[in-house]
């Protein structure tokens, strides 16, 4: 999957921290939310920079790169 545009690191943004791209909206956010037994709305709602594609694609990517490393593991 092709991260450009959709995840930023930056030194100048929130001290490089990962953020979605084009935002100052940690991706940390959204995983605290889920956590917290937000929905996705609820966190789009909290942060309406960010659209529900950057969303679906950090949670593609996640999934994504947790389970590869898991089944290369196996």
């Amino acid at each position: 999957m092709n991260t450009n545009n959709l995840i930023e690191t930056d030194p100048e943004k929130l001290s490089g921290m990962p953020v979605f791209f084009g935002t100052r909206v940690p991706i940390r956010n959204l995983f605290d939310c889920l956590e917290a037994g937000e929905s996705v709305d609820d966190f789009l709602d909290q942060f309406p920079t960010v659209t529900r594609e950057h969303v679906l694609r950090v949670l593609d990517l996640s999934r994504e790169r947790l389970l590869t490393q898991y089944e290369s593991a196996a």
